[in-house]
């Protein structure tokens, strides 16, 4: 399945990727730190997200609260529970 999730708080204003049985993979986000997101896209294709959300959620960038890997974490959890549906 397809999801897009649209980030808040985040140099990158959305994250699109693919879900199958609570596997992620082709992660592609729009705007932000390029080389960084690809390599996190690259790092965690093919895990499920619960591996991503456990690894990710609750990093920070700077002085946010939040972070393109953490948005990544939510995206990947709402995927799930859409899936699950």
């Amino acid at each position: 399945m397809h999801y897009t999730y649209k980030t808040s708080g985040t140099c990158a204003s959305k994250i699109d990727f693919e879900i199958n049985n609570g596997v992620i993979t082709d992660i592609k986000f729009t705007n932000g730190c390029n080389g960084n997101l690809k390599a996190i896209s690259l790092l965690v294709d093919g895990w499920t997200a619960d591996a991503i959300s456990e690894k990710l959620m609750g990093n920070t960038c700077g002085f946010n609260s939040t972070s393109c890997a953490d948005q990544l974490a939510k995206a990947v959890l709402a995927a799930k529970e859409q899936e699950n549906a």
